[in-house]
């Protein structure tokens, strides 16, 4: 019962999703091609906002639900750690047509197919889990 407001929160951003047209495979298809800004402008909203709120973050020092401090421990940014990961990214994306938050929006929208990447995801996160001591991090 604790976990309802996550649940809500979750049904919330997959209506503000599809609503936007973020699930749409045309509007992807779109950016893909270059055809339109709609993408990109939703993509580079989120980042900017992203930003804007790990800054505040930082700067009010806040804590979590349960009260607990909040730590952002900084990364080494490895470039080719991030192109390569960057390139795996957009080649599925582009390959399946969804990142993966919408993929559950999907299936609600009963795009049955979308169960083959959801598949694809589980056995990918589940493979990640299994050689995760041997990959660079």
């Amino acid at each position: 019962m604790k976990y309802i407001k996550f649940l809500l929160l979750g049904i919330l951003f997959g209506m503000v999703m599809a609503k936007a047209e973020i699930i749409s495979w045309y509007r992807i298809f779109e950016m893909f091609n270059f055809d339109a800004f709609h993408m990109y402008g939703v993509i580079g909203s989120a980042v900017i906002l992203g930003i804007i709120g790990v800054q505040l973050l930082k700067k009010t020092k806040a804590k979590s639900l349960y009260g607990e401090a909040l730590h952002l421990n900084p990364k080494t940014m490895g470039v080719y750690r991030y192109l390569l990961g960057g390139i795996l990214f957009g080649l599925g994306w582009a390959l399946v047509g969804a990142c993966p938050g919408p993929m559950f929006v999907l299936l609600g929208y009963g795009y049955v197919p979308i169960l083959v990447v959801l598949l694809g995801a589980v056995m990918g996160t589940f493979l990640y889990g299994l050689l995760r001591s041997k990959l660079p991090h």
